[in-house]
């Protein structure tokens, strides 16, 4: 019984760690209507940072910050050679990421490890007293809900308003005077930096970087997003970052569900392409219904 309790907590702490990447991909996905590959390059850039801040003995706190400044900075390269280079919003997602993987050798190599004396965000001394594991439920829980909520206070203010309004009606957009472009770059920052920030939170809980630990991140995303708007598309009460919440801990439970049942560890991003195939094929289908009904 102790046993399953553990992997249910561990399940959930790592969906909610995950949604962090997930409302980033909610932004561009369905906010900006922007298939954005930066995010399988931002995702490790959080991480490398985060691994050589803390090494250094910067506070883990201060190192999340750092970390989403710099995914800010790769969204807005992603967002100005798309938008001043009118470079394809998928080739300019693939050229930043490309770029992203050779600066993340360059700051970190190809794997850097954290020692257990380094403090991390789940070393916080008032949880002390619990165990790891508890203490790793409940910071990524706060982090999940916290940004959350900023990110629906963000999508009520007028700048959010804008960003919502580019993905459904750019022209909109331009006859209110506003740049649409600029409003482009600013959702690829705010994303790239929610991307980059759920990269730190990740090397602080594993106590690690990996220069492959980006591929497939953009895939998992979107599969969540998915997941968690088609579930809960007729709930109108439903705010949709909390169906990107709860669609990040359904998919991880699927992935531990196929490890439970003895799947080998190197066949998990197969089972994560062929898990987010189904969920495309079964939302197309649901949406090609609600159409025709």
């Amino acid at each position: 019984m102790s046993t399953l309790l553990d992997l249910c907590i561990s399940t959930l702490t790592q969906g909610f760690v995950y949604a962090l990447l997930s409302y980033g991909v909610y932004i561009t996905y369905k906010i900006l209507d922007f298939p954005d590959l930066t995010v399988d390059g931002s995702f490790p850039l959080g991480a490398a940072v985060t691994a050589v801040l803390l090494l250094k003995g910067i506070n883990p706190f201060i190192t999340l910050l750092i970390a989403m400044l710099v995914g800010a900075l790769a969204g807005l390269v992603t967002g100005t050679i798309h938008v001043k280079l009118g470079v394809r919003d998928l080739l300019a997602g693939i050229i930043t990421m490309t770029g992203l993987f050779s600066i993340n050798l360059q700051i970190a190599g190809s794997n850097l490890a954290v020692e257990r004396s380094v403090d991390t965000i789940f070393s916080i001394p008032m949880l002390q007293d619990m165990p790891l594991m508890y203490r790793k439920f409940i910071v990524s829980l706060i982090l999940a809900v916290l940004v959350k909520l900023v990110l629906d206070w963000y999508l009520k203010t007028k700048n959010g308003l804008l960003l919502r309004a580019v993905g459904d009606n750019a022209a909109l957009v331009t006859t209110l005077a506003k740049d649409k472009g600029i409003v482009k770059i600013q959702g690829l920052v705010i994303a790239n930096a929610l991307v980059a920030l759920c990269g730190a939170v990740v090397c602080q809980e594993q106590r690690a970087f990996s220069s492959t630990m980006g591929t497939g991140q953009v895939v998992f995303g979107l599969a969540t997003v998915i997941i968690g708007t088609t579930l809960f598309r007729k709930l109108s009460f439903f705010k949709a970052t909390t169906a990107v919440l709860i669609g990040s801990v359904l998919y991880k439970m699927c992935i531990q569900i196929a490890i439970s049942m003895g799947l080998p560890a190197n066949l998990l991003k197969l089972v994560t392409a062929v898990l987010f195939l189904v969920v495309l094929v079964l939302g197309n289908r649901q949406k090609g219904a609600v159409e025709h009904a």
